[in-house]
């Protein structure tokens, strides 16, 4: 009965007033936490009714949780990851991925992984940014897991910037021994002379590539400088990635195809020299796309050879778009100078668009882009 009463209370306020506040000490919190505590209340009223969560978001966490048996310990979580800093979307993110949460203790569970983030000096916000991106870490103990990976991250990276922009992207590499798994690929990279700005970026961009076995990346290290790589280049780490993907099965086999294609086996490590990332594409996609260069009647199997990155295009995308709106122009005698079909290929698609399409956009207009891809290439 006293359930009925305070859910009738609640709904005719709801009705009646449009600023409640979400304090627990407001009269809406009153009223819904004087519940008798024998009587559970149910996770999806209190989402809905208190947090104003979406239906589908008190739905889903209410299949994990379904009942609250300490609404106010609850409420108290709630609040203070709002005084914390969380938005309502990032609160909402962070209880419908980690439901467990609700049903954590606040002084012994959530408020020492807080601590700890500014213990080592990072920001408010970023510790609200690498939260909402995995809120497991809320569960995970400071010093088992967290700390170790934080300093071993921190021992290569440097700065508490560089580890926050890594963990909002990798959070889940604190869920590995970084300082067995991790540190050491990192430090054999910077002994290749690879520089720490490359292995925060690399760590950024590629974190699963150092957890490889440290004896296979030496191994790749070896081929790729048997290969004349040079370690200064820009493409050495490239290289590295590229060949730790592949067995050895598959770079045989990778070598075939270039040479069906026409490469010899000084054209296929020239090749992979300007663009290793080339190789990690599929047969069909290499076969395609130096196909499609060569059927324009205009381009023989030298010009991939020199310009392999193209290889790396999407063939539906960029380069049969491409390739019409010059047929196009250069058929109608738009066009004073026809450009190389490298230089085209390369433009960014605003480069292309405003250079070939924006000022024929009657004879060619369709066939570059949709519709609302051309707007945001006039906006950008």
């Amino acid at each position: 009965m006293t359930i009925y009463i305070c859910k009738s209370l609640i709904s005719l306020s709801l009705k009646n007033t449009s600023h409640l506040s979400k304090t627990p000490i407001s009269l809406f919190s009153l009223l819904f936490f004087s519940s008798s505590p024998e009587t559970p209340i149910t996770v999806a009223d209190f989402l809905l009714d208190r947090y104003k969560f979406s239906p589908e978001t008190a739905l889903k966490v209410s299949s994990f949780v379904t009942h609250l048996k300490r609404p106010q310990e609850t409420d108290s979580i709630l609040s203070f990851l709002e005084e914390s800093g969380f938005s309502d979307t990032q609160l909402e993110l962070v209880i419908k991925r980690m439901p467990r949460v609700l049903s954590a203790n606040l002084e012994r569970s959530i408020k020492p992984k807080f601590k700890f983030f500014q213990d080592l000096g990072f920001s408010s916000s970023d510790v609200v940014e690498i939260v909402s991106s995995h809120p497991w870490i809320l569960n995970s103990s400071v010093d088992n897991r967290l700390g170790p990976s934080i300093s071993a991250l921190k021992s290569v990276l440097g700065s508490n910037m560089d580890v926050s922009r890594v963990l909002r992207k990798h959070g889940r590499l604190m869920m590995s021994d970084l300082a067995k798994a991790m540190v050491p690929n990192i430090e054999f990279m910077k002994s290749c002379g690879i520089s720490s700005s490359q292995i925060t970026q690399y760590v950024y961009s590629c974190a699963r590539f150092f957890f490889i076995k440290p004896t296979h990346i030496r191994e790749c290290v070896k081929r790729v400088d048997d290969m004349g790589f040079d370690r200064k280049s820009k493409m050495f780490f490239q290289a590295i990635r590229a060949i730790s993907s592949m067995t050895k099965e598959n770079w045989e086999l990778k070598l075939e195809l270039f040479k069906s294609l026409g490469f010899s086996e000084d054209d296929v490590l020239s090749a992979f020299r300007k663009a290793p990332h080339v190789f990690n594409q599929s047969v069909r996609k290499i076969k395609a796309t130096t196909q499609l260069l060569l059927s324009t009647g205009k381009l023989d199997i030298s010009f991939v050879v020199n310009q392999p990155g193209l290889l790396g295009f999407s063939v539906e995308n960029r380069l049969k778009p491409r390739l019409r709106v010059l047929e196009v122009l250069e058929s109608r005698n738009l066009l004073l100078k026809r450009p190389s079909l490298s230089t085209a290929f390369t433009f960014t698609d605003k480069e292309f668009f405003q250079k070939f399409v924006l000022p024929y956009s009657d004879e060619v207009g369709e066939l570059f882009m949709p519709v609302e891809n051309r707007i945001m290439c006039l906006k950008s």
